[in-house]
């Protein structure tokens, strides 16, 4: 893949904004408008992090490296609509009343292990650049393991978050269980 894609496909990431300003210009966003924005960004949010889980089986299963080149867009991406998502909901659902919202964090488990998840990947954003990872060296690669611990905080999130409409989480559940499966090195016993 040439250095040509990558403003393609910086220009497909941007994908659930196109999506929400057609929805916001035509008035389609339904009856409740604001979880409609609120759950549109958190639904693209998991679908970016299984985007980014899938970067290193693409590589393996394809043996080229060329995927390397848009994981780190990926994710900066997966971060950015996970602080959309947070953003909509304190600001669009609490008008930034952080009284109750401290007491939903602390008190609704779905918001506390989403928050925390939003709070994982700010670290892994803020230390996503060339230069903390040749500050970091070694332990850039385990600190950005985190992904695998926010991609289970986010499934939990949508599980606990859908109170009688199950199917969808649990398919993004699979599919990030069978993307961490993937990573799992077997001993070979003798």
């Amino acid at each position: 893949m040439k250095n040509y894609l990558k403003p393609v496909v910086f220009l497909l990431l941007l994908w659930p904004i196109y999506i929400i300003s057609y929805q916001i210009f035509f008035n389609e966003l339904g009856p409740e408008p604001v979880d409609r924005i609120i759950n549109h960004f958190g639904e693209w949010t998991l679908i970016f992090i299984i985007l980014t889980l899938s970067i290193s089986p693409l590589r393996k299963i394809t043996n080229s490296t060329e995927w390397l080149k848009f994981r780190r867009m990926i994710g900066l991406f997966t971060f950015s609509y996970a602080s959309i998502h947070m953003l909509s909901y304190v600001g669009l659902d609490y008008r930034f009343d952080f009284e109750p919202l401290i007491d939903d964090v602390l008190n609704k488990r779905f918001i506390f292990v989403g928050f925390s998840a939003w709070l994982l990947l700010t670290i892994l954003a803020l230390t996503s650049s060339d230069m903390m990872v040749r500050l970091l060296k070694q332990n850039w690669k385990k600190l950005h393991k985190l992904v695998y611990v926010i991609a289970i905080f986010g499934a939990l999130h949508f599980i606990w978050l859908s109170k009688t409409i199950l199917f969808k989480p649990l398919i993004y559940s699979l599919i990030i269980l069978f993307l961490l499966s993937l990573r799992i090195k077997f001993k070979k016993s003798i």
